[in-house]
């Protein structure tokens, strides 16, 4: 996967049902916007509110509607939900699964590793790893990644660390293989790019999609500062309805825009009006 991808937000009903219309017409609302890939069932998707089924039944229709790859979140804190995920996933029409690191319990980094391989030796798809330390306490080293990325069934990573430093540590420990490293912060997505990244998978993205493709065409434009530029621009809109609000903010913010986003799901709530109305200015002023 290169380029701009989506954590694509799952839109659900005022009840907490799947609202599968709204999800088709999602698919096409932020692919008509020019991004590059799609991401159902991430952290951004309330992957972790929905079953099995039906998360393999989000990774479908989003297959079913979209034109452009798609890559399926299917970690859980289980090797066995994992695998099974994974399996859904190749079933409903993803092209890879983006798989996080356990969580809840405390693992090594050789627990980790020997997670990660066993996961990719049985996936009928390609593997790409997902640290987000920010929800699961637990950072992916540099190092495991380099060992991993040897492995010719895991194909890149999600970094939603933020940690440039880590992120350019993994870029030298990776360089000799086939392998996407992809920025998980909007809030430094030039700066990586800049730094040797392929692309991002970017909640911001819900957002402003026109805007984060941009990012990513100035850089391959050779524009690095007015890539950051625009970057910072964003910088508001991403740190109050993204980091600040969460999915909630997330989805008010593209119902400003009039993306079909439905609601949150229990135990999430929406957002009062004071908060809604700051996010609705800041959308104003970062968005076409």
């Amino acid at each position: 996967m290169r380029g701009t991808g989506v954590p694509l937000v799952t839109p659900f009903d005022g009840d907490g049902e799947l609202d599968t219309e709204r999800l088709r017409e999602l698919v096409g609302w932020i692919e008509d916007r020019g991004v590059d890939f799609l991401v159902p069932c991430g952290s951004n998707s309330e992957a972790e509110l929905m079953g099995l089924e039906e998360r393999a039944r989000v990774t479908e229709i989003v297959a079913e509607a979209a034109d452009g790859p798609v890559l399926a979140g299917t970690g859980h804190p289980g090797l066995r939900e994992t695998l099974r995920q994974t399996e859904l996933a190749a079933d409903a029409g993803a092209d890879a699964a983006l798989v996080v690191t356990p969580f809840y319990y405390d693992h090594d980094d050789d627990d980790l590793e020997a997670y990660y391989r066993e996961v990719a030796d049985e996936s009928p798809i390609p593997i790409y790893l997902y640290s987000v330390p920010v929800f699961t306490g637990v950072a992916l080293a540099p190092e495991v990644v380099g060992r991993l990325a040897s492995h010719d069934n895991v194909v890149g990573m999600k970094d939603s660390s933020g940690d440039l430093g880590g992120f350019q540590r993994t870029l030298a420990l990776t360089a000799d293989e086939s392998f996407d490293l992809l920025e998980g912060s909007g809030n430094v997505y030039a700066h990586a790019l800049a730094s040797g990244a392929d692309g991002g998978v970017l909640g911001l993205a819900n957002i402003a999609p026109e805007r984060a493709t941009e990012i990513y065409r100035l850089h391959v434009g050779g524009d690095d500062a007015a890539a950051r530029q625009l970057n910072a621009r964003l910088l508001e809109l991403n740190r109050t309805a993204a980091i600040e609000h969460g999915v909630p903010g997330t989805k008010a913010a593209m119902r400003e825009r009039g993306a079909p986003a439905g609601y949150v799901r229990r135990p999430h709530t929406e957002l009062g009006a004071a908060a809604e109305a700051e996010i609705a200015e800041l959308v104003g002023d970062a968005t076409p």
